[in-house]
């Protein structure tokens, strides 16, 4: 009897909490480990993690800018469609549909999976099979709840994200507490030039980026949120701020406790920290890093199953996925979609291998996100938009991501040879199937068939009114 839409159900709080939770997950507690190996000190990586903090906010200061202008949901995918045009906006959706987000994905899982078993076989470390097994139950329980309510995925995002906070805090806190005791001594010669290999500083960015990576995605659900030209720069600028001030602290807690070695050989470095520092939490502190995990989880299938919807919307993606619920007002098919992928990269993957292997693209595209803000700037001089930057904020940004991304060839050439192949194999298939329609009519014709099937089997219909 109601209208079939997306509702706006996502409040101030709701984006604010989305953002923490998004970025504060399995990075601060696994990305330590890369950043250090990659920039060669203590010193070097502090440094590194305060750079990708300034980075991140350049870049979220840009997404604000753009989540004013174009007023679509849909984040990098609709923001490079409108301001660069089809094709690269269709081999960002074929990149990040079949690399990008699967990887980013399974990295999240295999961390929950890993930091939830922790405690039970302290001091060896959890068998392979039962982290993986862990990892996909947590997944699929993500999965079901984001099926079955908006409102119960925001109201699990807030308060994961107190959870998160707190699991910083109770790492922050003995850390700063012990420095404050003098206990220095790790910091000597903090800046060895010696260990500093200038060629893998790409991939101690990648690993600290991808610690911050979340500051994005209020852009993937911009139709659903409450008073979007205000709330989208007040959310990203107070959770950016708030995130670059606790990595920081958690660093230095980490190193006041823990030598460079004790860093490197750690799989899970928040609890080596607990185990030295604070023994009496030896198992609490990781089930709030398994929940704070479990966050993100939650944060990214929220998110990107609105970039699919949009995709399908704007004619680059199957009609089935722009479809929604007609009960839960949920984007069902779209939710589904990635189960088999991030399953497969959870059962043969390994996180540091996946991390860099999804890494070039994601940058890739972020970079060329942000170049469309210039370019739309450029094209568009007579809008004014309700937020707005300085010009060398998205040039320097654009600049950076996109010689990170030409330098990590360097860096890393087989597994940033994988996500460039699966990029350029995008050209074909949007070449034959979406610009010159050569296959369209064989598609068009299955692709009526399973939809209709699947519309009855899901309950799923198109949305009847476009709230854009």
């Amino acid at each position: 009897e109601e209208a079939i839409f997306l509702r706006k159900k996502i409040t101030l709080l709701r984006a604010f909490s989305l953002l923490i939770g998004s970025m504060v997950g399995s990075g601060i507690f696994i990305s330590p480990k890369g950043v250090l190996k990659n920039s060669g000190s203590v010193g070097f990586s502090l440094l590194v993690w305060f750079s990708c903090g300034l980075l991140s906010m350049f870049g979220a200061l840009c997404y604000a800018e753009l989540g004013t202008r174009i007023t679509k949901s849909g984040g990098h995918y609709i923001y490079i469609l409108e301001t660069l045009g089809p094709l690269p906006s269709f081999l960002f959706l074929w990149a990040e549909f079949f690399a990008i987000r699967p990887a980013n994905s399974a990295v999240v899982s295999l961390a929950f999976g890993r930091y939830m078993l922790e405690p039970f076989f302290a001091p060896c470390a959890a068998p392979v099979p039962a982290v993986k097994l862990v990892s996909l139950l947590g997944y699929y329980t993500v999965l079901t709840l984001n099926s079955w309510s908006v409102t119960w995925s925001a109201r699990l995002q807030t308060a994961l994200s107190i959870v998160k906070l707190l699991a910083l805090a109770l790492i922050i806190v003995p850390g700063m507490m012990l420095l404050a005791q003098g206990h220095t001594e790790n910091f000597q010669d903090a800046f060895d030039r010696q260990s500093l290999v200038l060629d893998k500083l790409p991939l101690a960015f990648y690993a600290g980026m991808f610690a911050y990576s979340g500051w994005f995605q209020t852009g993937f659900v911009r139709e659903e949120l409450v008073k979007p030209e205000r709330n989208i720069p007040l959310a990203v600028i107070v959770s950016v701020i708030t995130v670059i001030v606790g990595y920081m602290l958690t660093n230095v807690s980490y190193y006041t406790v823990l030598g460079t070695e004790d860093v490197l050989a750690s799989p899970a470095v928040a609890v080596s920290f607990v185990q030295r520092a604070f023994k009496s939490l030896i198992s609490v502190v990781p089930v709030l890093v398994a929940l704070s995990c479990f966050g993100t989880m939650n944060g990214g299938i929220f998110t990107f199953s609105r970039t699919l919807f949009v995709a399908s919307r704007e004619g680059q993606w199957p009609p089935l996925f722009s479809m929604i619920h007609i009960r839960r007002h949920t984007p069902l098919p779209a939710v589904m979609l990635m189960f088999p992928l991030v399953t497969a990269m959870v059962c043969i993957g390994d996180i540091y291998h996946l991390l860099n292997f999804f890494s070039f693209s994601r940058w890739l595209f972020i970079g060329l996100a942000t170049l469309g803000l210039i370019v739309h700037r450029c094209r568009h001089p007579e809008l004014h938009s309700p937020f707005q930057v300085p010009l060398f904020v998205p040039v320097s940004f654009t600049i950076i991501c996109l010689f990170t991304v030409a330098m990590s060839f360097y860096s890393d050439p087989v597994n940033i040879s994988i996500g460039c192949t699966i990029v350029l194999s995008g050209f074909p298939v949007y070449y034959l199937i979406i610009h010159r329609q050569i296959f369209l009519p064989f598609f068009s014709i299955l692709s009526d068939y399973l939809t209709h099937k699947l519309q009855l089997l899901l309950e799923v219909v198109q949305q009847e009114i476009k709230t854009y």
